[in-house]
């Protein structure tokens, strides 16, 4: 996961990418992606997400 909460998937056995971090989920690609669709519901970047909340004052 980056710090926009986006997610991807990634080797384990390589270091992340630069500005990506363990979301908590290791296994086979399948499982892994069906581990994203679940918990991966609001496909819009943290700071867009925050934004939109401040216009609606909440």
């Amino acid at each position: 996961m980056n710090h926009e909460e986006q997610y991807s998937i990634w080797p384990a056995e390589r270091d992340n990418a630069l500005g990506w971090r363990d979301a908590g989920k290791n296994g086979p690609k399948d499982e892994c992606l069906a581990w994203i669709k679940e918990v991966w519901t609001d496909m819009r970047p943290l700071s867009l997400r925050k934004r939109m909340e401040a216009a609606d004052g909440n």
